[in-house]
């Protein structure tokens, strides 16, 4: 029997923000994944345990020993329309456990059934979503990008009924925490002050810990949220990624990537790209990632105004305002000093900002491949073109601005560890959406995760360029990337 050594801290300390709640029992748990590497980061030991007890572990046949499930409350703002309680209405916290590093980590399920929360959802998940969610969210950890993890992703057996019939899962998430911009709407917006500064003083000595003795702990803690989630949208951003569906409940205090429904990475570079069923407007597209991010933030600091430092609640608007108004500058400089990277510029100059745009400028206008632009870039500095030039149906567009980039680089050193560099800092091989979909496929209609294991063991590696996985690297036809949809698997 595996041991985890769970702790309780956010169900002890905040019994008024989650319920208790138990799993389902699956009919027939088949393990699909478990992700041995992670479960020694957490400090589990899982060797000699087969396959079949981790199934009905983490699937809920049987709780692992210690574990004390409560499913979490919070409000958010879906789609720019505030929702007063949503909550955890298909997840369960099993507990926390303190990693092999020292950093606290929930351990929860997704999928495992109805809670308090579920409103009229069945709690249940499919197995395409969750492996989505899987493999997603390793594409990203792989990036360097903060996230959460899937420890393992187990078919239950059970039927779950959405637009059509389709296999269950359980997926067990690994998180920072599951603190969320709607867990302090929620409080707040009942004027729970009581309960607000409890989860805001949690929150402060869970994730950021060096500012609780600042002289306004609350304001240091928003501004500290602000540029967290300022790095991790422009990472989003230079990773090509959207996520689909940024509403409040959907983004952490501690600044990982949670989620992972009606996602996707963009082949060709169009800020205005959304691959979402349900975004029909567009609010959370590619471009519009870091305005919504602000937006966000701000809802986060309205509900923080009860707790700050401050002689009146004007003052405390300034004060917050001021903190939301540097997001800019901070997702800005964030998101710079990312292109200056990728671009192998080694120290700043003024007119890289205008060098860096008008590279995307011409990927937008020739309808360019986002990921293999940017890759096939530091060929160039090997003396050859070809690669990239292909991209581009008028390849002369490229000349005046490789000459540009060219002359920035001339004082840079040796151009080969330039080009060395720069492939350090641009993919090669991304979470096509297309083989996404394909691996998805082939594990829910015919229980083959071959597709699956193959896709997540190239995007473990995702910078290294290696023979025989030419078909990784490519994006989708025409065919399969006209009309893409994406979908929330609710």
């Amino acid at each position: 029997m595996i041991r985890i050594p769970f702790e309780h801290s956010y169900a002890t300390q905040l019994p008024q923000a989650c319920a208790a709640a138990n799993p389902d029992k699956p009919s027939a748990p088949h393990l699909l994944y478990w992700h041995a590497n992670l479960a020694g980061e957490l400090g589990l030991d899982s060797s000699g345990v087969d396959e079949a007890t981790l199934a009905a572990l983490f699937a809920g046949a049987q709780l692992p020993a210690g574990a004390q499930p409560v499913a979490q409350v919070y409000a958010g703002h879906q789609f720019g329309g505030y929702s007063p309680q949503l909550g955890d209405g298909r997840a369960l916290l099993l507990g926390e456990v303190v990693d092999t590093a020292g950093l606290r980590r929930d351990i929860a399920f997704k999928g495992s059934g109805r809670t308090p929360f579920s409103r009229r959802g069945d709690g249940k998940a499919a197995v395409g979503p969750m492996l989505r969610e899987l493999i997603i969210g390793e594409a990203m950890h792989a990036l360097g990008i903060p996230t959460t993890r899937a420890l393992a992703v187990v078919a239950t057996g059970d039927t779950v009924y959405r637009d059509r019939p389709l296999p269950g899962a359980v997926l067990t998430r690994v998180a920072a925490s599951h603190i969320r911009v709607g867990s302090f709407e929620y409080f707040a917006n009942r004027g729970d002050d009581a309960t607000l500064r409890q989860l805001a003083a949690y929150t402060l000595q869970r994730h950021y810990p060096q500012l609780q003795h600042a002289a306004n702990p609350y304001l240091a803690m928003l501004a500290a949220v602000c540029q967290r989630q300022a790095s991790l949208v422009a990472q989003w951003l230079h990773a090509g990624f959207i996520h689909g569906v940024m509403n409040t409940d959907n983004m952490t205090l501690s600044g990982e990537t949670i989620d992972y429904g009606p996602c996707a990475f963009m082949d060709t570079y169009d800020p205005a790209t959304v691959f979402s069923s349900i975004d029909e407007r567009g609010r959370y597209a590619y471009g519009n990632q870091p305005a919504i991010a602000q937006w966000n933030l701000a809802r986060l600091a309205e509900a923080l105004l009860p707790l700050l430092d401050a002689a009146s609640m004007d003052d405390a608007v300034a004060q917050a305002t001021e903190v939301i108004h540097g997001f800019q500058t901070h997702y800005q400089q964030a998101w710079l000093a990312q292109a200056r990277g990728k671009l192998g510029l080694a120290d700043a100059q003024e007119d890289d900002l205008a060098l860096a745009e008008d590279w995307l400028l011409m990927l937008h206008r020739q309808r360019v491949d986002f990921t293999l632009a940017w890759r096939y870039l530091a060929d160039v500095l090997d003396g050859d073109a070809t690669r990239l030039a292909a991209l581009f149906a008028q390849p002369d567009v490229l000349h005046s601005w490789l000459a540009r980039w060219q002359a920035r680089l001339a004082h840079g050193g040796s151009m080969a560890l330039v080009a060395g560099k720069m492939r350090a800092a641009n993919p090669l091989y991304i979470a096509r959406n297309h083989l996404v979909e394909e691996a998805l496929a082939a594990a829910s209609e015919y229980g083959d995760m071959a597709l699956a294991q193959q896709l997540l063991s190239v995007l473990a590696q995702p910078y290294a360029e290696r023979p025989g996985l030419e078909r990784y690297a490519l994006p989708a036809s025409a065919e399969l990337a006209r009309g893409y949809r994406t979908f929330c698997g609710t």
